[in-house]
């Protein structure tokens, strides 16, 4: 026999259905709307006030989809490497960002396993995963999953999870998982039906807010910190992503961050593993990554648009929305996101029509995550269209080279460091056709809003999207993908044998530039990243000290007399001065 529970706050009478037989259902008089039960293990779902059979919010497996019967899942029949993983904290570390559905033809965890050798070769510490979650259909993002407790069945089901993060932890990788306690999908979203999971008094861009301070919501909160500790400790994950907190509604005097910090804490030190979690956030408050102890949340890092958008600006001379703020001076702005953090810092911000943000603490810049793309900024473009798209391969290393050598944790998104040739497009597979033709009439209204022509808009929909959006494997053995993943690999390794390339001191760091002629330098300690982003023929670079080797090039430079570099157009170095 199975115990089944579950807690069902307004329901007077509640059942469990196993296997296609109802078995009543008793209220626990020690925890207020919650019911439990004794019944045969099988496939299962709820039954309230006579309703049909839901599936669990807890549910450990959706064999069946999101709409289907839940399944029990014993976490200790899984067989494990014997090699202990004892973890690996996240400062010093780099992060990589893939989807499982489009990483590999496959779109399978065994698939993604496979590719396992090309990260390590790479250099990278930790892979993130995209949400894996239950969702719609066979193909998405992940970020309109539900039952959070689950693993999306196409990509291989709890085991397949396991099977790829032992894997990973085999090869000395350690594994990210990106969650969404914002809002849940509109498909297969029945915690409505079981109690107060969501509320009116907060609005978000999804709809009504999970309930984190309304009547009820300790239970919400429970259930949620329950799916964190669940992938840490069933699934063995390292860290986890978490996404857009700043649309987490809460008025409580305890943060359901803080909470989560602390809960994620705990189990670290049960566990004996570092375990870390990482907000995406637009605040720009240094709060969020604080210590509890000085009036922080208390998380380990958080995701930094700011560096993005400065480096995106400066790189494609793009102003449209956001970027507007940065391109004024695009190079000022790398510049103070690489000694300051946070570009706006209590600054204006024309896009806000406020001003915004707060100072960052410039001794922790490795709380802050740096990166050049990432599945937002590719993927909610137009056509999904990468950098590599439009940029040169001397400036895509050029952005490469001040990511990979920032004091922030760098992180890549899946074939950035090949210049992978395929987009990455938003595509979903709802089998609602209602639903369906929703979305794609709304992403093609978004668009056209924008000037973009209604056929240059890709269907959500259609097989050929994601097709489109695979990672092609074949490309990284060809120029000049080769050339980059080279250098990539290159940029890895002399941040890991040159420690002033990690130090995530800010106070350290010291930028010039020059606007006019557009080139950049990035003083490290003894070293100097210099880029050259004009176009019009070599550019003399001072150094300040005596150049004396250099340890990486990427195009053509050579050292001047007069203590200068010069740097071919659209070229990147790190040179050691003496």
């Amino acid at each position: 026999m199975t115990g089944y529970q579950v807690w069902a706050p307004d329901a007077l009478l509640v059942e469990v259905e196993v296997d296609g037989t109802s078995y009543p259902m008793q209220a626990d008089g020690g925890r207020p709307g919650w019911w439990q039960a004794e019944a045969p293990e099988g496939d299962y779902g709820f039954r309230l006030d006579g309703g049909r059979p839901l599936p669990d919010p807890r549910s450990p497996r959706q064999p069946y989809g999101p709409d289907g019967l839940s399944r029990p899942v014993d976490h200790s029949a899984f067989r494990w490497s014997d090699i202990p993983w004892q973890g690996r904290p996240l400062p010093g570390g780099v992060v990589y960002e893939l989807h499982i559905g489009t990483f590999t033809p496959g779109g399978t965890f065994d698939g993604a396993v496979e590719r396992l050798d090309h990260l390590v070769e790479l250099g990278v510490d930790f892979v993130e995963l995209m949400p894996v979650c239950p969702f719609s259909g066979r193909h998405g993002w992940g970020y309109d999953g539900v039952s959070l407790w689950a693993v999306h069945e196409p990509y291989g089901g709890p085991d397949g999870l396991k099977r790829f993060v032992d894997a990973a932890h085999r090869k000395g990788l350690g594994v990210v998982l990106d969650v969404v306690h914002n809002h849940l999908g509109p498909s297969g979203n029945y915690l409505p039906a079981f109690g107060p999971y969501f509320t009116d008094r907060h609005h978000t861009p999804w709809g009504t807010a999970v309930n984190l301070d309304a009547p009820g919501s300790d239970e919400v909160r429970a259930y949620l910190i329950g799916s964190a500790l669940a992938w840490l400790r069933d699934y063995r994950i390292d860290g986890l992503r978490l996404d857009a907190v700043h649309a987490l509604a809460d008025d409580r005097a305890l943060p359901f961050l803080e909470e989560l910090a602390l809960a994620v804490e705990k189990l670290a030190e049960a566990t004996g593993r570092p375990l870390f979690l990482v907000a995406e956030s637009d605040l720009n408050d240094p709060r969020t990554t604080n210590p509890r102890q000085a009036g922080g949340l208390g998380l380990t890092a958080q995701w930094s648009d700011d560096f993005h958008h400065a480096l995106h600006t400066t790189l494609t001379g793009e102003s449209q929305g956001y970027y507007g703020d940065f391109a004024q001076r695009p190079l000022a702005a790398v510049a103070k996101t690489l000694t300051h953090g946070f570009f706006h810092d209590g600054s204006w911000s024309s896009f806000r029509g406020r001003s915004h943000g707060r100072p960052f603490p410039q001794a922790y810049g490795h709380r802050l995550l740096g990166y050049l793309q990432t599945h937002d900024q590719v993927g909610n473009r137009a056509t999904g269209d990468r950098l590599s798209a439009a940029l040169s391969p001397g400036r895509l290393a050029a952005g490469a080279a001040l990511v990979l050598t920032s004091p922030f944790t760098p992180m890549l998104f899946m074939g950035e460091e090949w210049a992978a040739g395929t987009p990455w497009q938003y595509f979903t597979s709802h089998t609602d056709p209602q639903l369906a033709e929703a979305v794609r009439q709304g992403r093609r209204r978004e668009f056209t809003s924008h000037g973009w022509r209604e056929e240059e808009i890709p269907d959500p929909q259609a097989p050929a999207t994601v097709l489109a959006s695979t990672l092609d494997w074949t490309e990284p053995a060809r120029e000049p993908h080769a050339g980059l993943l080279d250098w990539y690999r290159r940029l890895i390794r002399l941040r890991r044998t040159h420690p002033e390339l990690s130090d995530p001191d800010l106070s350290a760091v010291r930028v010039s530039y020059d606007d006019e002629q557009r080139w950049l330098l990035v003083h490290r300690g003894p070293y100097r990243v210099a880029v050259n982003l004009g176009g019009d023929g070599p550019l003399s670079v001072p150094l300040d000290r005596p150049y004396a080797e250099t340890l990486a090039l990427y195009g053509d430079c050579w050292p001047a007399g007069d203590g200068s570099l010069f740097l071919a157009p659209d070229s990147a170095a790190v040179v050691r001065v003496d």
